[in-house]
């Protein structure tokens, strides 16, 4: 079996970063058996991107996490401010953390504007989803890293299993 660490959204195992401070753990078998293990590193590129607990909810405006990176959309809160910065920083600081502990996988929060994999929130602030990925989740992939959403958990152990 192998025993490479996993990357993973901090706010999944109920650590208090949430932008509206709720802590609220993802409980599933797939992540209590890789707690158990210490095989977890938790992450949260927005507070790591020195973003406050608690803090004005973001979305990315006219676009997605690779329109951020290519400087063609921005991450702004609900109030107007251009976090786009501290977006990058945090998601820098998070493939800091892969290549550091040669993290091949992480899985990340969904519809999250760091580490949503397949959807993001649409950027006007009214609860909906498009196709598109977070600032976090676009720099990983970029990187040769596995990104998953705890919706593909089942993928995920699969591809761990299989030692990549």
């Amino acid at each position: 079996m192998p025993s490479k660490k996993i990357l993973i959204s901090a706010c999944l195992l109920g650590q208090n970063v949430r932008y509206n401070a709720e802590m609220v753990a993802f409980k599933h078998s797939i992540i209590r058996w890789w707690q158990s293990q210490d095989l977890l590193i938790p992450v949260c590129p927005e507070v790591d991107g020195d973003l406050s607990v608690p803090r004005d909810p973001a979305e990315i405006e006219d676009g997605d996490g690779i329109s951020v990176w290519k400087n063609q959309a921005k991450v702004v809160t609900v109030s107007g401010d251009d976090v786009s910065a501290q977006f990058k920083k945090g998601a820098e600081k998070a493939l800091e953390i892969t290549l550091k502990y040669q993290i091949s996988m992480a899985i990340l929060k969904e519809r999250s504007p760091s580490c949503g994999h397949r959807r993001i929130y649409n950027g006007q602030f009214q609860g909906l989803t498009i196709e598109g990925m977070g600032v976090t989740a676009v720099l990983l992939e970029q990187h040769g890293i596995a990104v998953f959403s705890e919706e593909e958990l089942e993928s995920a152990q699969c591809f761990w299993q299989e030692g990549r």
